[in-house]
């Protein structure tokens, strides 16, 4: 019997002010790339492997995404607020195995039955390949990059501080994780007690990152495992990525293989 396949959360409230002035009609995860937008190349990926159920938690622009045919969450406080609050105006659907993702990456399909087929109650693909994308789309490449410290059994002991070296960072956080029932009853629990004191690792909660969240669920002792993946992604986050051969090279080798 085939096992029941997981929820798919996007966060996709987020202004993109760094693509302006290519989102100053739509929102981030709707900007093209040769007449397709990241979202559209997203969603195709996720229903090849049959996840038709996705929740779209929205914000800037939300009017724009009612045309996917999916269920739509709205986080009110878009400007003002960061993933993990956008990630809990959805808080209803955080039941049972789900996926979670950013809305301005695209990756393969080989990336995500590498999550699919981890039993893991919190999973995370980490790029091991990332620091010769990163030289390409920053002068330095510790420039918009954070700490990720793997232990030998895969889990992770470190996530989303400011690195020193590029061997504090021993893979690339894209945004694309998965939880079990389990893993959900964490980051509930992680986030209750947030919102009960206001913060989360020292950050205000309605601006904590989704590092943090993740980090906190560390701190408590439960595992968080690293998919390790190679490569056959992309993110989108400056004009100049939307703008560079690489994002483009990326982008065909991902929808080349497809």
């Amino acid at each position: 019997m085939k096992s029941e396949l997981p929820k798919v959360i996007l966060l996709l409230a987020g202004e993109g002010k760094r693509l302006r002035p290519y989102t100053l009609d739509r929102p981030k995860c709707m900007v093209e790339i040769d007449g397709v937008s990241l979202i559209d190349h997203q969603l195709r990926v996720l229903r090849s492997e049959g996840l038709n159920d996705i929740v779209m938690v929205s914000g800037y622009k939300s009017e724009m995404l009612e045309r996917f045919n999916c269920r739509l969450k709205h986080n009110p406080r878009y400007f003002e607020t960061n993933m993990v609050w956008t990630l809990f105006c959805a808080k209803d659907e955080l039941e049972g195995d789900v996926i979670v993702s950013y809305g301005d990456i695209v990756y393969s399909k080989d990336i995500l039955k590498a999550l699919l087929n981890s039993k893991a109650d919190i999973a995370i693909t980490i790029d091991k390949n990332w620091e010769s994308y990163w030289r390409k789309r920053n002068d330095n490449p510790l420039d918009d990059s954070e700490t990720l410290k793997i232990r030998g059994d895969g889990t992770i002991s470190e996530i989303g501080q400011k690195p020193k070296s590029i061997e504090e960072i021993q893979g690339q956080y894209m945004g694309l994780m998965k939880f079990s029932s389990v893993g959900i009853k964490q980051i509930k629990d992680v986030f209750d007690v947030a919102l009960k004191k206001g913060s989360l690792l020292g950050h205000d909660i309605e601006n904590a990152y989704m590092t943090d969240l993740i980090q906190a669920v560390i701190n408590t002792g439960e595992p968080v495992t690293s998919i390790p993946i190679y490569e056959s992604w992309v993110e989108v986050d400056t004009v100049k990525d939307l703008k560079s051969n690489t994002t483009k090279d990326r982008l065909l080798s991902i929808t080349g293989n497809e």
